[in-house]
């Protein structure tokens, strides 16, 4: 795996699950330092349903083996020329940035090389899973838990943040999926 001295990565991360745990953990390894930005950081709503601090937990809950990392907020501006000046004075130099959102990826794209988190991760570690499917799953009280990991199943049921989810955020979750 190619070692690059700087990476970032801005992702919401909300909650951390079992597909974003391995880019985490690639981050860490496939760099001397990674910046983990937050992204949406100032927004609590249905799709951002954790703050930035319980998401910076959780993050780091799960690389809590890890070092040479770095967690940053980025939050949502509604303009994406200023979005793309305060990523770049938020990360400063990077020798890649990394990202699966096509339209960071347009905004970006001149500013740092760019790759695919896929491109980090071995694919025996690739876990199939979206935030999603996790948020759903939680408005349901389903099987959420299996879709995070353990430290960050943990995290949110020892502070209630899953009953909190529920309670805020589960109807109209479930009403996403709902027929027309």
């Amino acid at each position: 795996m190619a070692r690059y001295g700087r990476i970032g990565m801005v992702a919401r991360w909300k909650p951390v699950h079992n597909g974003q745990a391995p880019v985490l953990h690639a981050l860490c390894r496939s760099s001397h330092a990674a910046v983990i930005g937050i992204g949406s950081s100032n927004r609590y709503d249905l799709r951002n349903p954790f703050t930035a601090d319980e998401t910076e937990a959780m993050i780091r809950a799960v690389l809590a083996d890890e070092d040479g990392y770095e967690v940053v907020c980025v939050p949502d501006l509604d303009d994406g020329p200023r979005w793309r000046a305060m990523v770049r004075d938020v990360f400063g130099a990077l020798d890649l940035f990394v990202t699966d959102n096509p339209y960071v990826a347009s905004l970006l794209e001149g500013v740092y090389p760019l790759a695919r988190p896929v491109t980090l991760v071995p694919e025996a570690e690739r876990v199939p899973v979206e935030g999603t499917l996790v948020r759903r799953e939680m408005a349901r009280g389903g099987r959420w838990r299996e879709l995070v990991p353990e430290p960050v199943a943990t995290y949110i049921t020892s502070l209630g943040l899953d009953e909190r989810f529920r309670r805020e955020f589960g109807l109209r979750t479930l009403a996403l999926d709902a027929p027309g």
